[in-house]
């Protein structure tokens, strides 16, 4: 399982503040999961669209698009400035 965390304006748009999802090939990289999210629809697409911009972390570690993922990981999604 790949536990899954929204936070700030995400967690709002999206309704929860958090997931877990099961890992596998369709989620290999943090890109991958972006996109699933995305295909959703709704709140989703909008949270995760293109002209939005989202900050990952994999196990609280600042990660790329392109990172991989792996079963157990924590995947944070924040946007740019949480917090004041």
């Amino acid at each position: 399982m790949i536990r899954v965390l929204y936070f700030a304006r995400l967690r709002e748009q999206v309704g929860t503040a958090g997931e877990e999802l099961t890992a596998g090939p369709a989620l290999a990289t943090v890109a991958d999961l972006i996109k699933t999210l995305r295909q959703r629809g709704g709140r989703w697409a909008d949270a995760f669209g293109a002209d939005q911009t989202v900050l990952s972390a994999i196990n609280h570690e600042l990660a790329q698009g392109d990172q991989s993922l792996a079963d157990g990981d924590e995947v944070a999604f924040f946007p740019p400035v949480t917090g004041g």
